[in-house]
């Protein structure tokens, strides 16, 4: 049995494996998935000395425990939260070395949903359409974490950082997703986009990975007959038949058939992914020419 793995002490309410995900398997039914927070879980590899695209752990509003086998460097960010090694407090958002044998905890956000885990090597479990990210839509990748599981660990590549501390953006207190007009724009009454542009919304707590749950004002529709499935994109903003609106996630399905409003752009959906529920939330369209960074994360 390998010493290079770590055994997991506390799952948490949800802590997966994810990578930057498997892109351009839509045409299979297959969803991007991936780390919902990328700049996140980049900034944790970089911490660690780990390329961008390396598995790590991504961890659901309190956290998980783990202990690694043998001595590992890791860092946690995205959401903040309180870490220790052993009981011990310990850094977040930068390089800690943890002891072979030693527990090291990652507490309960204090703001935000999602934090990263990175562990120098990355977490090494077999791929999947050449990913290690966990797909909760397909079942794709590995099993989201249990207690007393055991993940395996890559060998460490270049250097952690020589950091006290990496600075990162904090979770919204209000969350701006700024959206192009959808495909079915035109399936909305004009007063339907007046109540998406200036309606009161907040995250709903039914929020997931698939997608980000609204609470608000309901969008009439215009055109009432049924819509084929049709392709959906990371960003896509479907209205499904309560009028609210739901904005599609990492792990969203490829096709639906509700109409989709807008989309919105794609670096503005880290912030999305840390969004706590009962966050303020606003749709704030723009034209084309000034979506140039749409592209999915």
């Amino acid at each position: 049995m390998t010493d290079r793995a770590f055994c997991v002490v506390r799952a948490g309410a949800l802590t997966c494996v994810q990578d930057e995900g498997r892109p351009g398997h839509a045409h299979l039914g297959v969803p991007r998935s991936g780390a919902l927070d990328l700049p996140a879980s980049r900034l944790a590899n970089r911490l660690v000395g780990n390329p961008p695209g390396a598995a790590v752990l991504e961890t659901t509003l309190n956290g998980c425990a783990v202990r690694p086998r043998r001595a590992v460097t890791v860092a946690v960010t995205g959401a903040p939260c309180p870490v220790a090694v052993d009981g011990r407090p310990a850094a977040w958002g930068a390089p800690v070395r943890v002891p072979a044998g030693a527990v090291l905890e990652v507490g309960a956000a204090v703001r935000g949903v999602r934090s990263y885990v990175a562990f120098a090597g990355g977490v090494a479990v077999e791929p999947v359409l050449a990913s290690r990210s966990t797909d909760l839509l397909s079942g794709l990748g590995p099993a989201p974490l249990t207690d007393g599981a055991v993940l395996p660990l890559g060998h460490p590549g270049g250097p952690h950082a020589r950091v006290d501390a990496a600075p990162a953006p904090g979770p919204p207190r209000e969350l701006v997703l700024r959206m192009l007009p959808g495909p079915r724009a035109d399936w909305f009454t004009k007063e339907a986009f007046g109540a998406l542009a200036t309606g009161r919304y907040r995250v709903s707590s039914a929020s997931n990975r698939i997608g980000l749950r609204t609470e608000g004002p309901a969008l009439e529709r215009a055109v009432h007959g049924e819509l084929p499935s049709e392709g959906m994109v990371w960003g896509a903003v479907q209205v499904p038949p309560d009028g609210r609106p739901v904005v599609f996630l990492a792990d969203h399905p490829t096709t639906g058939g509700y109409p989709v409003v807008g989309v919105v752009a794609g670096a503005d959906l880290a912030a999305a992914a840390q969004a706590a529920p009962g966050t303020p939330l606003r749709f704030v369209p723009v034209r084309r020419s000034a979506f140039r960074d749409r592209q999915e994360p």
